[in-house]
């Protein structure tokens, strides 16, 4: 871009006073092009020093001469910066004429530069929708705000009023186009209620327990379920925390259908998976004539559709705190406003949120709102994370093979006891997802093979494995040699596979029969507990 800094002094002429000009107006010697309020038609500037002296002039023809160039300039560069943006701007003057329009604004709406320019705005879109007749209005910059300007068009705005010697002159208007994100998003909520609705069908034909698609027999996960089937019973907000991948939705679902709301909706909606400029509209729908373009009837949001049900609100830790506050004053008052609606809606539905987040050290950051937790956190659920739970890890993996092998139509591969000794010390820090997405992988690649060996694990649970024996070696070099028993290696398969008798035997490669045989004979009952006639 030029210059807009252009000194009145590079302009001027040396004073003489045999040349003194009649009209003049005075500025200081460092004085600015900026800075001259207007020109005043025939009269010279006379720069002056700071001691008040006559220092030079700059002619009336030079400045206007300056002026046109920087204009020309100026034009060209402002051209060019509109050319190459891909998003699409707008400019009005206070009046909302149009006075820019730039090749994406040609290509979004399907009006070119000569059908608008010089023309009222209003002339092609709807008044009330227009934001930049609203920022010339209120004189307040817009940002991210979300607008629907077409029936197909999804955007995101940012508008800012222009100002020229304290005048408010017009506005312009930067706006992207998110329709595939809405699309999609839209896409995604739609087929997962859909696919909900179905698997809710299909789950009340065949299961009677809730709970039952919560896999895992050990103490932690047991706990958990008693937990939430005393809090399923109640109309109580539950937090549910955990790492990601453990598994936090299916938990909420097992409480919406254990609830007395089971035959109405559940919704779920990710806080982190939609802009925070969508979020608002998603979540409290809006009326109808809100957006240009937009549906007749309005749009219904989450809340509506969870009337009556149950709606939650997963990764809750990623709403920004203006919407925080609007969730918060919805749970408070139990009832909502849709956007462009002046009519509150009565709700009735219980809220569940989720978050991998801590909310505690959010709210000391200021992130998330304390009062807002206080309100989401009467009942507080933690999920166990995969490592505290090993001993489900093989009825996991057992469902899982199965799964993918009728997937993909190959026979379910057995596992060797090495292959269960690495999943069983490995961390799994992305939890049942990660394993979830293992057993898939080691269906796909073992193809035909009837059984997952070491070769078939990827490079760094492999590395894994490696690592554990070389420590397992060294710590046995530095312990006083002794010959390890039957009844020894009994208890450490055991202890290994946190009691779980069938991944022990695997571990041993001795058939479970085989393992309750030995077990009967030494008198062993569980690691901990040797029983000796």
């Amino acid at each position: 871009m030029p210059s807009t800094t252009i000194f009145l002094k590079d302009l001027a002429l040396p004073w003489k006073r045999e040349a003194q000009p009649r009209k003049v107006v005075e500025y200081p010697y460092y004085s600015t092009l900026n800075e001259v309020k207007e020109l005043e038609r025939g009269k010279d500037i006379l720069l002056k020093d700071s001691e008040g002296n006559n220092v030079s002039y700059v002619p009336y023809h030079r400045l206007v001469e300056a002026v046109f160039q920087s204009w020309k300039e100026t034009s060209a560069y402002y051209s060019a910066l509109l050319c190459s943006i891909n998003d699409a701007v707008t400019g009005v003057n206070e009046n909302g004429v149009i006075v820019a329009w730039n090749h994406a604004s040609e290509q979004f709406y399907g009006h070119s530069w000569d059908d608008v320019m010089g023309k009222p705005i209003t002339q092609f879109f709807q008044e009330e929708a227009i934001m930049l007749k609203r920022i010339i209005k209120e004189g307040e910059t817009i940002e991210r705000k979300y607008n629907q300007p077409m029936t197909d068009l999804h955007v995101i705005i940012n508008a800012t009023p222009v100002y020229s010697n304290d005048q408010l002159i017009g506005g312009i208007s930067v706006e992207r186009d998110i329709s595939d994100v809405v699309r999609l998003n839209e896409e995604l909520t739609n087929t997962k209620a859909y696919i909900y609705d179905l698997e809710n069908k299909y789950e009340k034909n065949r299961i009677t327990d809730p709970f039952e698609k919560i896999k895992g027999k050990s103490r932690q996960i047991r706990e958990t379920i008693n937990v939430v089937k005393k809090v399923a019973k109640t109309d109580a907000t539950v937090l549910i925390t955990g790492e990601s991948g453990v598994g936090k939705e299916l938990f909420a679902e097992a409480i919406h259908n254990a609830s007395h709301r089971p035959d109405k909706p559940f919704i779920a909606i990710n806080c982190g998976a939609i802009p925070a400029s969508l979020f608002e509209s998603e979540l409290f729908g809006y009326e109808k004539g809100t957006f240009t373009g937009a549906s007749k009837e309005g749009k219904k949001g989450k809340i509506d559709l969870a009337q009556g049900g149950t709606l939650f609100l997963d990764e809750v830790g990623e709403l920004p705190l203006d919407l925080q506050v609007k969730l918060l004053r919805v749970l408070q008052e139990k009832r909502f406003y849709r956007l462009g609606g002046n009519i509150a809606i009565p709700i009735d539905i219980r809220i569940i949120t989720a978050t991998n987040r801590n909310l505690g050290d959010m709210i000391e950051r200021g992130t998330f709102r304390e009062d807002l937790y206080y309100r989401l956190n009467v009942i507080s659920l933690r999920i166990p994370p995969l490592r505290e739970r090993k001993e489900d890890i093989p009825e996991l993996l057992a469902l899982f093979f199965e799964e993918f092998a009728l997937k993909y139509g190959v026979t379910v591969p057995k596992i060797s006891s090495k292959v269960m000794s690495v999943f069983l010390q490995y961390e799994w820090k992305g939890n049942i997802r990660q394993l979830r997405n293992m057993a898939e992988r080691l269906i796909i690649l073992s193809g035909e093979e009837t059984e997952i060996e070491l070769r078939h694990l990827p490079s760094y649970l492999q590395d894994n494995h490696a690592e554990l024996k070389k420590d397992s070696m060294e710590q046995k070099v530095n312990e006083p040699i002794h010959v390890t028993t039957e009844e020894e290696e009994i208890l450490q398969a055991l202890k290994k596979t946190y009691n779980n008798r069938s991944a022990a035997a695997k571990l041993l490669g001795i058939s479970r029969a085989t393992l309750y045989n030995k077990m009967q004979k030494y008198g062993i009952a569980s690691v901990g507990s040797v029983n000796k006639s």
